[in-house]
């Protein structure tokens, strides 16, 4: 009995720190997860560098990024950090 009193703490922090730090970062991670697997063609995107470009097409693991009349570029889509509201400016 004197043992389980003396590993309440450490069990409690663990415990504290899952529902405050673990589990946040998961629910985040499968979010981002199906923000790019939701992608479609002509979404303006953000890419993890700071690229704000329109997606010209679309393969399985990659994209291909086109900025106005600029250059295609193929990125990942692990690259993709948002989708830009069409609206906003």
């Amino acid at each position: 009995m004197n043992t389980l009193f003396s590993l309440l703490p450490i069990i409690l922090m663990f415990v504290i720190f899952y529902f405050l730090l673990i589990r946040p970062q998961q629910k985040r991670q499968k979010q981002v997860k199906q923000m790019q697997a939701d992608l479609q063609k002509g979404d303006k995107v953000v890419t993890i560098g700071g690229l704000h470009a329109e997606i010209h097409a679309l393969d399985e693991d990659t994209v291909v990024l086109q900025d106005g009349d600029g250059p295609r570029l193929t990125y990942d889509r692990s690259a993709i950090r948002e989708i830009k509201n069409n609206n906003a400016q």
